[in-house]
Protein backbone atom coordinates (compact mmCIF):
# COMPACT_ATOMS: atom_id res chain seq x y z
CA UNK A 1 0.00 0.00 0.00
CA UNK A 2 1.39 3.77 -1.34
CA UNK A 3 2.27 6.21 1.69
CA UNK A 4 -0.92 7.93 0.49
CA UNK A 5 -3.33 5.38 0.47
CA UNK A 6 -1.94 4.36 3.87
CA UNK A 7 -2.52 8.03 5.45
CA UNK A 8 -6.29 8.05 3.91
CA UNK A 9 -7.14 4.90 5.47
CA UNK A 10 -5.83 5.99 8.22
CA UNK A 11 -8.34 9.10 8.39
CA UNK A 12 -11.43 6.95 9.84
CA UNK A 13 -9.43 6.00 12.93
CA UNK A 14 -7.58 9.47 13.63
CA UNK A 15 -10.03 11.41 15.60
CA UNK A 16 -7.35 11.12 18.51
CA UNK A 17 -5.71 13.87 17.05
CA UNK A 18 -8.36 16.33 17.34
CA UNK A 19 -9.87 14.99 20.74
CA UNK A 20 -7.85 16.72 23.75
CA UNK A 21 -8.95 18.57 27.02
CA UNK A 22 -6.13 20.53 26.53
CA UNK A 23 -6.98 23.61 25.47
CA UNK A 24 -4.05 24.99 24.13
CA UNK A 25 -4.37 21.96 21.69
CA UNK A 26 -4.56 23.03 18.11
CA UNK A 27 -7.96 21.61 17.49
CA UNK A 28 -9.16 23.17 20.25
CA UNK A 29 -7.74 26.36 19.64
CA UNK A 30 -8.35 27.30 16.10
CA UNK A 31 -12.43 27.05 17.19
CA UNK A 32 -11.74 29.77 19.72
CA UNK A 33 -9.73 31.91 17.77
CA UNK A 34 -11.88 31.92 14.77
CA UNK A 35 -15.08 33.36 17.43
CA UNK A 36 -12.63 35.84 18.42
CA UNK A 37 -11.82 36.54 14.80
CA UNK A 38 -15.57 36.58 13.86
CA UNK A 39 -16.64 39.05 16.82
CA UNK A 40 -13.95 41.37 15.16
CA UNK A 41 -15.54 41.50 12.33
CA UNK A 42 -12.51 39.83 10.50
CA UNK A 43 -13.79 36.33 9.34
CA UNK A 44 -17.35 37.53 8.04
CA UNK A 45 -19.21 34.89 6.03
CA UNK A 46 -17.17 31.95 6.38
CA UNK A 47 -13.44 33.13 5.14
CA UNK A 48 -10.19 33.95 6.58
CA UNK A 49 -9.26 31.96 9.87
CA UNK A 50 -6.31 30.33 11.06
CA UNK A 51 -4.05 27.61 10.95
CA UNK A 52 -1.63 26.05 13.45
CA UNK A 53 1.55 23.91 12.80
CA UNK A 54 3.01 21.41 16.02
CA UNK A 55 6.24 19.93 14.64
CA UNK A 56 5.21 17.86 12.05
CA UNK A 57 1.23 18.19 12.10
CA UNK A 58 -0.08 21.31 10.92
CA UNK A 59 -4.18 21.69 11.74
CA UNK A 60 -6.01 23.66 9.28
CA UNK A 61 -10.38 24.65 9.92
CA UNK A 62 -12.84 23.99 6.93
CA UNK A 63 -13.96 25.79 4.00
CA UNK A 64 -17.51 27.16 3.81
CA UNK A 65 -18.24 26.66 8.08
CA UNK A 66 -19.69 28.98 9.75
CA UNK A 67 -16.11 30.77 11.22
CA UNK A 68 -18.01 31.01 14.83
CA UNK A 69 -19.57 27.39 14.69
CA UNK A 70 -16.40 25.54 13.99
CA UNK A 71 -15.90 22.76 15.78
CA UNK A 72 -12.78 20.53 16.84
CA UNK A 73 -14.19 17.76 14.60
CA UNK A 74 -14.15 20.00 12.10
CA UNK A 75 -10.22 20.06 12.08
CA UNK A 76 -8.02 18.73 9.08
CA UNK A 77 -4.36 17.44 10.30
CA UNK A 78 -1.77 17.67 7.59
CA UNK A 79 1.58 16.34 8.12
CA UNK A 80 4.64 18.83 7.58
CA UNK A 81 6.66 18.62 5.57
CA UNK A 82 4.68 17.71 2.49
CA UNK A 83 5.32 15.09 0.36
CA UNK A 84 8.32 15.27 -2.27
CA UNK A 85 5.69 14.48 -4.84
CA UNK A 86 3.53 17.75 -3.76
CA UNK A 87 0.16 15.52 -3.32
CA UNK A 88 -1.39 16.68 -0.42
CA UNK A 89 -1.53 13.76 2.57
CA UNK A 90 -4.25 13.74 5.21
CA UNK A 91 -3.24 12.36 8.28
CA UNK A 92 -7.25 13.32 9.31
CA UNK A 93 -10.45 14.19 7.94
CA UNK A 94 -13.50 15.27 9.56
CA UNK A 95 -16.34 12.11 8.75
CA UNK A 96 -18.06 14.81 7.16
CA UNK A 97 -18.04 16.39 3.49
CA UNK A 98 -15.99 18.80 3.97
CA UNK A 99 -12.89 20.61 2.61
CA UNK A 100 -9.64 21.84 4.32
CA UNK A 101 -9.36 25.75 4.25
CA UNK A 102 -8.69 27.72 0.31
CA UNK A 103 -6.07 29.28 2.19
CA UNK A 104 -4.44 26.00 2.47
CA UNK A 105 -1.82 26.72 0.52
CA UNK A 106 -0.90 30.06 1.20
CA UNK A 107 -0.82 28.76 4.82
CA UNK A 108 2.01 26.58 3.50
CA UNK A 109 3.79 29.96 2.93
CA UNK A 110 4.28 30.73 6.32
CA UNK A 111 5.40 27.31 7.04
CA UNK A 112 8.27 26.85 4.26
CA UNK A 113 9.84 30.03 3.65
CA UNK A 114 9.38 31.36 7.44
CA UNK A 115 9.75 28.13 9.38
CA UNK A 116 6.42 29.96 11.28
CA UNK A 117 3.92 27.95 13.57
CA UNK A 118 1.14 29.72 12.90
CA UNK A 119 -0.63 31.92 10.32
CA UNK A 120 -3.61 33.87 10.10
CA UNK A 121 -5.90 35.15 7.45
CA UNK A 122 -8.31 38.41 7.90
CA UNK A 123 -10.89 40.34 5.87
CA UNK A 124 -10.59 42.84 7.45
CA UNK A 125 -11.89 45.84 6.18
CA UNK A 126 -8.49 48.21 7.64
CA UNK A 127 -6.62 45.84 5.77
CA UNK A 128 -8.78 46.37 2.94
CA UNK A 129 -8.84 50.11 3.32
CA UNK A 130 -4.67 49.97 3.48
CA UNK A 131 -4.03 48.56 0.46
CA UNK A 132 -6.84 51.14 -1.52
CA UNK A 133 -5.00 53.87 0.02
CA UNK A 134 -1.76 53.18 -0.52
CA UNK A 135 -0.43 54.30 -2.98
CA UNK A 136 1.94 51.39 -5.14
CA UNK A 137 2.87 47.68 -3.87
CA UNK A 138 4.28 48.35 -0.46
CA UNK A 139 2.32 49.86 2.94
CA UNK A 140 4.94 51.82 5.22
CA UNK A 141 3.84 53.85 8.49
CA UNK A 142 6.67 54.56 11.12
CA UNK A 143 7.13 56.16 14.21
CA UNK A 144 3.82 54.32 16.01
CA UNK A 145 3.81 51.79 18.38
CA UNK A 146 5.19 49.20 16.14
CA UNK A 147 6.58 46.99 18.99
CA UNK A 148 4.70 43.96 18.68
CA UNK A 149 5.62 43.56 14.86
CA UNK A 150 8.64 41.37 14.31
CA UNK A 151 11.20 41.27 11.80
CA UNK A 152 10.11 38.90 8.95
CA UNK A 153 7.61 37.55 11.47
CA UNK A 154 9.63 35.76 13.40
CA UNK A 155 12.44 37.50 15.12
CA UNK A 156 13.32 40.64 16.70
CA UNK A 157 10.46 43.21 17.83
CA UNK A 158 10.74 46.66 15.27
CA UNK A 159 11.13 49.44 17.60
CA UNK A 160 9.67 53.30 17.24
CA UNK A 161 12.04 54.45 14.88
CA UNK A 162 11.73 51.84 12.81
CA UNK A 163 9.41 51.80 9.46
CA UNK A 164 7.18 48.88 9.13
CA UNK A 165 6.86 47.65 4.96
CA UNK A 166 3.90 45.16 3.94
CA UNK A 167 4.21 44.21 0.45
CA UNK A 168 0.37 44.43 -0.97
CA UNK A 169 0.07 41.67 -4.03
CA UNK A 170 -3.21 41.58 -6.41
CA UNK A 171 -6.41 39.21 -5.67
CA UNK A 172 -7.68 36.79 -8.04
CA UNK A 173 -10.91 35.00 -8.40
CA UNK A 174 -9.55 31.86 -6.84
CA UNK A 175 -7.75 32.36 -3.40
CA UNK A 176 -5.61 29.22 -4.22
CA UNK A 177 -4.06 31.23 -7.26
CA UNK A 178 -2.23 34.01 -4.81
CA UNK A 179 0.19 30.90 -3.65
CA UNK A 180 3.44 32.40 -5.87
CA UNK A 181 2.24 35.80 -6.00
CA UNK A 182 2.30 35.93 -1.76
CA UNK A 183 5.78 33.66 -2.41
CA UNK A 184 7.46 35.84 -4.45
CA UNK A 185 6.11 39.13 -1.97
CA UNK A 186 8.03 37.39 0.98
CA UNK A 187 10.63 36.49 -0.97
CA UNK A 188 11.34 40.41 -2.27
CA UNK A 189 10.38 41.44 1.46
CA UNK A 190 12.03 39.18 3.58
CA UNK A 191 12.02 41.62 6.78
CA UNK A 192 8.01 41.94 6.01
CA UNK A 193 5.67 39.93 9.03
CA UNK A 194 2.76 39.99 6.61
CA UNK A 195 1.57 40.61 2.82
CA UNK A 196 -1.49 41.92 2.17
CA UNK A 197 -3.79 41.30 -0.83
CA UNK A 198 -5.59 44.69 -2.47
CA UNK A 199 -9.46 44.25 -1.99
CA UNK A 200 -9.58 41.08 -0.14
CA UNK A 201 -7.53 41.33 2.96
CA UNK A 202 -4.18 39.89 5.09
CA UNK A 203 -2.03 37.02 6.10
CA UNK A 204 0.21 37.04 9.02
CA UNK A 205 2.63 34.62 10.65
CA UNK A 206 4.67 33.76 13.57
CA UNK A 207 7.05 31.28 15.32
CA UNK A 208 3.63 30.09 17.47
CA UNK A 209 -0.46 30.59 17.31
CA UNK A 210 0.69 33.34 20.05
CA UNK A 211 2.39 35.52 17.52
CA UNK A 212 0.75 35.10 15.21
CA UNK A 213 -2.12 36.35 16.60
CA UNK A 214 -0.41 39.53 18.59
CA UNK A 215 0.91 40.56 15.02
CA UNK A 216 -2.15 40.60 13.13
CA UNK A 217 -4.02 42.49 15.98
CA UNK A 218 -0.68 45.40 16.12
CA UNK A 219 -0.83 45.60 12.51
CA UNK A 220 -4.69 46.28 12.03
CA UNK A 221 -4.08 48.62 15.18
CA UNK A 222 -1.86 50.28 12.69
CA UNK A 223 -3.94 49.82 9.35
CA UNK A 224 -6.76 52.07 11.43
CA UNK A 225 -4.45 54.27 12.68
CA UNK A 226 -2.93 55.02 9.20
CA UNK A 227 -6.64 55.20 7.74
CA UNK A 228 -7.38 58.33 10.26
CA UNK A 229 -4.12 59.96 9.45
CA UNK A 230 -4.43 59.70 5.65
CA UNK A 231 -7.61 61.26 6.10
CA UNK A 232 -6.27 64.11 7.83
CA UNK A 233 -3.56 64.63 5.60
CA UNK A 234 -0.33 63.23 7.65
CA UNK A 235 2.54 61.49 6.58
CA UNK A 236 2.41 57.92 7.31
CA UNK A 237 6.58 57.78 7.45
CA UNK A 238 8.47 60.45 8.68
CA UNK A 239 11.57 61.36 7.68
Amino acid sequence: MSSISQALAATTSADHLVISDDPLHPANLIPELCRGFYHLGWVTGTGGGISIRVADKVYIAPSGVQKERILPSHIFVLPFPSPPDGDRVFLRRPPLDLKESACTPLFWNAFDLRGAGSCVHTHSQNAVMATLLTPGNTFRISHQMIKGVRVGGMKAALSYLDTLEVPIIENTPNEEDLKDSMADAMQRYPDAPAVLVRRHGIYVWGSDWEKAKTQTECLDYLFEIAIKMTAHGLLLVQK
